[in-house]
Order: C-alpha cells, then structure tokens, then sequence
C-alpha cells in the first residue's frame, strides 16, 4: 500500500498562491493517475482536478484558469498551483492516486479490476477576505 503525503497548505490572503505537492511513498507497486480533492465544512468532498500519469488533466470548473496540476514521475510526486485564490476555496485538500500491483518480475500490473485508490490525510487551505 502506498502512502500519500501531502503539504503546502496554509494561510493566505484572497489573489495570492499557495503549491500544494504529494508525494506517494513505498515500495513493489506502480501509481497511475493522481488528482485533488477538497472538502470544505459542511460541504462533500469535490474532486479538483486530475492527471494521468501519461499527462492528460482534467478540472473542475470552478478552479480552470487559476489552479494547475501537474506531476513527476520519476518522483511519484503530484503538484497543484493555485493561482487567484478565493475565500471560496478554503478547504482541506486531499491528495489520491490510484495503486497497482507489480508481477514477481517487478512489472506494473495495469489491471483495471486490481487497483486500489490511496488517499493522503489532507493539508488545510485556508484564504481570508
């Protein structure tokens, strides 16, 4: 099992940025597509946005033109620049990625029906008016 460690939250005023990144640690697997997600109080948790680990990048609207996703392989580490931050985007910010298990010869198993979805513990983003 993977785990997902994220950073870069924290506090900041309305326009201004903040990175978030998330790094999958461990051992005898392979990590295919990562994203974001958020979950604001009270609110359910909202996928933000994701990228496939051949590049493909998908948002939600309410984030296109301001966030940016992107990724390093060679790192199994996943970014997200915010860019124009708004109250509105105040959130815990979850970092997932999807799991695959690895043959005796150590290559991936890209097998739709046997991966697993990891999850990071969150990082808060927090953006004051």
């Amino acid at each position: 099992q993977a785990q997902l460690v994220e950073s870069g939250g924290g506090l900041v005023q309305a326009g201004g940025s903040l990175r978030l990144s998330c790094a999958a640690s461990g051992r005898d697997f392979g990590i295919g597509a990562m994203g974001w997600y958020r979950q604001a109080p009270g609110k359910q948790r909202e996928l933000v946005a994701t990228i496939t680990n051949d590049g493909t990048i998908d948002y939600v609207d309410s984030v296109k033109g301001r966030f940016t996703i992107s990724r390093d392989n060679a790192k199994n580490t996943v970014y997200l620049q915010m860019d124009s931050l708004k109250p509105e985007d105040t959130a815990v910010y979850y970092c997932a990625a999807t799991q695959y298990p690895m043959d005796c010869s150590g290559d991936v198993i890209p097998d739709i029906h046997r991966y697993l979805e990891v999850w990071g513990q969150g990082t808060l983003v927090t953006v004051s008016s």
